[in-house]
């Protein structure tokens, strides 16, 4: 399936990170499907965080790393956020699991590349490119260092084909 790229621009701050969340959650609604791919420290987080916040949802937005998966109620009704760590996930079914309501709530999953497969008929594959990043033997820069990176959105499915 081709996808349609919706956002593709440098991002050169953890702040303008965040700003970019805030911007997409203008875009989201109930039913939306997110796949954030990118290296450890790339601003998935950060990037959702802004997501949270656009969204007015109860935070704070952390990392679910070790509860797999955290919902965030809307503050003013709408749709929750469910954020997914998808990390130490080895399968689709293992995600089927965790008995999230993708239709009624926003998902956000890190590290979830190639177990959606079948979720929803439209997402977002939220690809973030950090330049700079750990080579081996040395230390993995801070996570929230203001360094460039890029990013680029594609819409796939009927959710995301057209221009409006």
């Amino acid at each position: 399936m081709t996808g349609r790229v919706l956002i593709d621009r440098a991002v050169p701050t953890a702040g303008d990170m965040h700003e970019l969340g805030i911007e997409l959650a203008r875009l989201l609604r109930a039913g939306d499907l997110l796949v954030l791919t990118g290296p450890l420290g790339a601003g998935k987080t950060t990037l959702t965080r802004g997501i949270g916040e656009g969204l007015g949802v109860r935070g704070p937005v952390t990392s679910p790393t070790f509860v797999l998966a955290r919902t965030h109620p809307s503050l003013d009704g709408g749709s929750p956020l469910v954020h997914v760590d998808a990390y130490r996930l080895s399968s689709a079914l293992e995600l089927d699991d965790l008995d999230i309501d993708f239709a009624r709530s926003i998902v956000v999953v890190e590290w979830g590349s190639g177990m959606l497969d079948g979720v929803a008929e439209s997402w977002l594959e939220v690809e973030i490119v950090r330049p700079t990043g750990a080579s081996e033997g040395v230390a993995e820069p801070e996570s929230d260092a203001d360094e460039p990176r890029s990013v680029t959105v594609t819409g796939f499915g009927p959710r995301w084909q057209s221009e409006d």
